[in-house]
């Protein structure tokens, strides 16, 4: 069971902030090349400033017209009932999404299509597809009333539907440790998410590269070393999400592993994390002293000198890096980085008490 001690976590003990609003690579339906036209070349890139307001306007009409048709389809999703949803499989399910696509909301489509996968996904199904009705339907009337929000949340909302916010917070220059590189695909597009923590700042940030038609991101860092570097924060999404500089030299290695802090605090980080972000599905958070321990058919991560204790995500506990991480432990305290979510973490890099090497375990 997740347990909180309540109140601020401590700036040292879990380090940045969480896994944002899932990044959308660039598709065919982006409104520089929709809204252009045929002939707009080079003529239309310079129309400047006035020209990309109009597409942007155009383009946040689409998706006003997508959360309203989405809405609809969640209003008729409940009053024939839940039952319905497993009777009329994923066909509907993937017909919305489409037009979510087309509406130019690609973060809505990707939530209907998680909607269409859960009926009959095992026991349980029915409450988990409430509530994820319930966070799609928070997210459409945030849309619609997204001039009336404070600018933070609204920019949260606009990347959570699929509006990518610019890189154009105040840079930081650091030495940043790679705590961790994870790759995923949807069998079109390779998505790299990177994971850095600033030696000096004490910040949490994640870089992203994309990698299309089977090719790979053409960003990658070893897991464990520290670069050098500014980093630019997006807007939105929790200020995680940021775009790396040139690095100043090559990479060097580290002399101890990042800050971390009891279950605790990584807890309280996670729920304030989501007061402002309630579409947030895991936060990072860097575990100090813990021992991974078997727990009522899974695992855990047990703070070493009592209190708390976090369970492993059950995605995870089939995945050869929980054996790795259960070796290097020993049966004793070590570092853990990892996702924090509802359903627990999701441990991606360890370190043990004896020295600095880092061990990937994804």
């Amino acid at each position: 069971m997740l347990r909180s001690s309540g109140g601020q976590p401590p700036e040292p003990a879990v380090p940045g902030a969480g896994r944002p609003s899932e990044p959308l690579p660039p598709t065919a339906s982006d409104p520089a090349s929709r809204d252009a036209g045929p002939g707009a070349g080079r003529a239309g890139r310079s129309a400047g400033p006035e020209a990309a307001a109009r597409r942007a306007e155009r383009r946040a009409g689409r998706i006003t017209a997508g959360a309203t048709e989405l809405e609809r389809r969640l209003s008729d999703l409940l009053r024939g009932g839940l039952a319905e949803a497993e009777r009329s499989g994923h066909g509907l399910w993937e017909e919305t999404a489409a037009r979510m696509v087309d509406a130019q909301a690609p973060g809505l489509a990707a939530r209907v299509r998680e909607l269409g996968a859960l009926p009959g996904s095992g026991p349980g199904w029915p409450v988990r597809l409430l509530e994820e009705c319930a966070l799609t339907h928070l997210l459409d009337a945030a849309w619609l009333g997204v001039d009336r929000l404070p600018e933070p949340l609204a920019a949260t909302v606009r990347a959570r539907v699929g509006l990518t916010a610019p890189a154009a917070g105040r840079p930081v220059h650091d030495h940043w440790l790679v705590l961790a590189q994870c790759d995923s695909s949807d069998g079109k597009i390779i998505t790299r998410r990177i994971w850095v923590y600033g030696r000096e700042s004490g910040r949490v940030a994640l870089l992203l590269s994309f990698g299309a038609g089977g090719g790979s991101p053409r960003l990658a860092l070893p897991v464990g070393m520290a670069v050098e570097a500014w980093l630019t924060p997006h807007l939105g999404g929790g200020g995680l999400r940021a775009e790396l500089g040139e690095p100043v030299g090559p990479p060097v290695p580290i002399d101890a592993p990042p800050r971390g802090g009891p279950v605790s605090a990584a807890l309280d980080a996670y729920g304030h994390a989501l007061r402002a972000d309630p579409w947030l599905d895991a936060w990072p958070v860097t575990l100090a002293e813990v021992i991974p321990v078997p727990y009522g058919g899974g695992w855990q991560l047990a703070d070493a000198h009592g209190g708390d204790a976090l369970p492993i995500a059950p995605a995870a506990l089939s995945r050869p890096g929980l054996w790795r991480l259960a070796a290097l432990s020993g049966g004793g305290p070590v570092t853990v980085f990892g996702e924090c979510g509802h359903r627990g973490v999701t441990p991606l890099t360890a370190w043990s008490a004896d020295g600095p090497e880092a061990v990937p375990l994804v």
